[in-house]
């Protein structure tokens, strides 16, 4: 089984996911994305992390071979791509390798790069935004009209690069098994409802 999680900025996705991996003893693989491409492509983690959950900003590329071919096999190579893209296909790559053992996978289009598997749960994690900006503010320690900024931004960033490169659109609810209020339900309530939900579709012993 795999458990895949989308989410807003603030929504606490991260927590949940690390709590949920923690729970049922498997893989937990976020930031963890980002080290295993380094070493693969031979990129510094800092450099990689600059184009992490972000599209290609090249729309004169896109338009001149188009969005699937951007990111297909034939072009993964190529050091002519944008470093988005080749970011993609490493990840992409190993999110599917990673799959082959229980996990939990957060972000980075797992839900679309996994959606011939039967076994996975795509889950997207969300609050309101009000509680989401309280949430941001003290873990980044900036003011709450910077926080509201900063969660617009970022989903906007995470959408647009979901929308990119995956069959879909990031936040709709016909894409995921679980759609979860994190506002109104704890880090510990999530992982219980998803566990709940898990052990009905008889994904777990």
């Amino acid at each position: 089984m795999v458990i895949t999680i989308a989410r807003q900025f603030g929504s606490q996705g991260r927590a949940i996911g690390k709590a949920l991996s923690e729970r049922l003893s498997i893989g937990f693989y976020d930031k963890e994305l980002i080290t295993l491409a380094a070493q693969q492509s031979g990129v510094s983690e800092e450099h990689l992390e600059k184009y992490d959950e972000k599209a290609t900003n090249s729309l004169l590329y896109t338009l001149s071979i188009g969005a699937s071919a951007a990111v297909s096999s034939d072009y993964g190579t190529s050091p002519n791509i944008p470093i988005n893209d080749r970011l993609y296909l490493l990840q992409h790559n190993i999110i599917r390798q990673a799959a082959e053992e229980p996990c939990v996978i957060v972000g980075r289009c797992a839900d679309y790069v996994l959606n011939d598997r039967k076994d996975c749960v795509r889950v997207f994690i969300c609050a309101p935004e009000a509680i989401r900006a309280e949430r941001i503010a003290r873990r980044l320690s900036v003011s709450i009209d910077k926080a509201h900024s900063l969660l617009k931004k970022t989903d906007k960033t995470r959408a647009n690069y979901y929308n990119y490169y995956a069959d879909g659109k990031w936040g709709d609810p016909n894409h995921y098994d679980l759609c979860l209020n994190s506002g109104s339900l704890s880090v510990e309530g999530c992982v219980e409802t998803i566990v709940t939900y898990a052990l009905q579709r008889g994904l777990l012993p």
